[in-house]
C-alpha cells in the first residue's frame, strides 16, 4: 500500500512538471491548420477603449547556412518582405475591431501605445517562421513567441485568390494580441496612452517633458507627473504629434503602394520557388537512388568474376558485360540528374534575382514636395523625423531638436 502511495506521488510530480514544461514551450506557436478564424469584437468600442499599434518594418533576419537552403534566396528578397509582411498583419488587424490606428512604421520607433516587432526566422515559400515581440509604451513586454507554418506547393494552387497562403499564421498572431489587449483594464489603457504621449514630448523637447517619465532599470517607464492640459507646452507637441501621425500616415500610404505592387510578382515568386525546392528535393533523391542502383551493379559484376571459374566465363561474360554496361548508364543517368538539379538551382536564383529587382523602395510626397528616402529604414525614418522638426519649428518659432541631440 505504501509503494502505490509513493507511486502516486512520483505520478503527481511527472504530472506537475509534464504540465510546467508545457508552459515554458508556450513562447512556440506551430500553426497547422490552414485556417484560423480571426477574433473580432463583439460591438464597435468606444474611442477610449481602444489602443493604437505600430507594426515596425521587421528584422529581415539572416539566411540559411547551408547552400541548398539558401538557394533563390537573397537579402533583397528579405528586405522587401520585411516591409510586406508588416502591411499583411496591419491589414488583418485592422478587421479584428480591438484597435484604433494601426500603423507600419521604420525599426526604433518613439511614441507607440502599443509597439509589435518581428524578425524572420525562416520564409522561403514553404515555411514561414516570424519571431514576434509585443509591448506598450511603458516598455513592458506582453508577449515574445515565434510562430511557424509550413505549406506544400500544392496549396499555391488551392488557395488562388486567398490573400496571403499563410493567412492562418497572421490571424493567429493577431489573436494572441487581441486576447492580452482584452486584459487590460481601462485605468491600464489610459496610463499606457499618456505615457506615450509623454514618451513622444520628451523625444521632441527633453528639458520640458523628460521630468514628467521615471525609467526603472529593467526599461520601464512610469508616470512621475502630468503637465497641465493648457500647458502650451503640451498644445505645442499635440499639434506637431498630430502632423507626426499625418507623415506617418503619408508613409503607409507608399508602404501600401509598394505591397499592392509586390503582391503578384511575390506571391509567383513564392509558388515557383516552392515547386523549385520540391523539384529539387525530388531531383537529388533519384540520383542518389540511380547511383546506388549503379554502382551495385558493377559490384555485382565483379563478383560474378570473382565468383566464376574459367568454365563459367562464358556463361557469365553476357551476364557481367550487362551489369557492367546498365551500372555505368545508371551512374551517368545519376550525374545527368544531379545537372538538372543545378538547372533548378540556377532558375531558383533567377527567380530571386528577379523578384529583387521588381521590389523597390518608393519616393515620398509630402505637401506637394518630393523627398527622397535612403539608405536603411531605421535611415529613412530619421528623414522624417527630421522633416517633422522643421515642421515644429515653422510652426512653433522653437528651435528644432536634431535626432542626434533628442537621443
Amino acid at each position: 500500500m505504501q509503494n502505490m502511495t509513493v507511486t502516486a506521488k512520483y505520478i503527481v510530480l511527472f504530472v506537475i512538471l509534464t504540465l510546467l514544461a508545457g508552459c515554458a514551450t508556450t513562447g512556440q506557436i506551430n500553426v497547422k491548420e490552414q485556417e484560423v478564424a480571426l477574433q473580432k469584437a463583439n460591438q464597435e468600442l468606444l474611442e477610449d477603449q481602444l489602443l493604437d499599434v505600430w507594426i515596425e518594418l521587421f528584422d529581415p533576419g539572416e539566411l540559411p547556412k547551408e547552400a541548398d537552403d539558401a538557394r533563390g534566396l537573397s537579402m533583397e528578397i528579405r528586405e522587401a518582405e520585411a516591409r510586406h509582411m508588416p502591411v499583411h498583419l496591419r491589414g488583418v488587424m485592422e478587421k479584428t475591431g480591438y484597435w484604433g490606428a494601426v500603423r507600419v512604421v521604420p525599426r526604433h520607433t518613439e511614441g507607440a501605445e502599443v509597439l509589435v516587432s518581428g524578425t524572420i526566422l525562416e520564409s522561403n515559400g514553404e515555411e514561414l517562421v516570424l519571431q514576434i515581440r509585443a509591448q506598450d509604451a511603458s516598455g513592458y513586454q506582453w508577449y515574445e513567441r515565434s510562430y511557424s507554418a509550413d505549406i506544400e506547393a500544392a496549396v499555391y494552387e488551392e488557395e488562388k485568390g486567398k490573400a496571403d497562403v499563410f493567412e492562418a499564421l497572421y490571424h493567429t498572431i493577431a489573436n494572441d494580441l487581441a486576447e492580452f489587449r482584452n486584459t487590460l483594464t481601462d485605468k491600464q489603457r489610459l496610463v499606457i496612452r499618456q505615457i506615450a504621449e509623454m514618451r513622444f514630448a520628451a523625444d521632441m523637447v527633453p528639458d520640458a517633458f523628460v521630468a514628467h517619465l521615471s525609467k526603472d532599470d529593467k526599461g520601464i517607464y512610469s508616470l512621475a507627473r502630468l503637465p497641465a492640459e493648457e500647458d502650451p507646452a503640451l498644445q505645442r507637441v499635440r499639434v506637431v504629434r498630430e502632423r507626426d501621425f499625418l507623415l506617418i500616415d503619408t508613409l503607409n500610404g507608399h508602404y501600401d503602394n509598394f505591397y499592392q505592387e509586390m503582391a503578384t510578382p511575390y506571391q509567383e515568386w513564392r509558388k515557383a520557388r516552392s515547386a523549385e525546392a520540391a523539384a529539387l528535393r525530388e531531383v537529388k533523391r533519384k540520383a542518389n537512388t540511380q547511383k546506388a542502383i549503379g554502382v551495385a551493379a558493377i559490384l555485382g559484376a565483379i563478383a560474378i568474376e570473382a565468383l566464376g571459374g574459367s568454365n563459367s566465363q562464358v556463361s557469365t561474360g553476357t551476364m557481367r558485360d550487362v551489369m557492367v554496361i546498365g551500372g555505368l548508364y545508371s551512374i551517368k543517368r545519376g550525374i545527368d540528374t544531379n545537372a538538372q538539379s543545378t538547372i533548378h538551382q540556377g532558375a531558383i536564383e533567377e527567380l530571386g534575382e528577379s523578384f529583387s529587382s521588381e521590389a523597390k523602395p518608393m519616393v515620398v510626397e509630402v505637401d506637394g514636395e518630393i523627398h527622397q528616402l535612403t539608405g536603411s529604414a531605421e535611415a529613412q525614418y530619421e528623414q522624417w523625423r527630421d522633416l517633422m522638426r522643421k515642421i515644429y519649428s515653422s510652426e512653433t518659432g522653437l528651435d528644432p531638436v536634431s535626432s542626434s541631440s533628442a537621443d
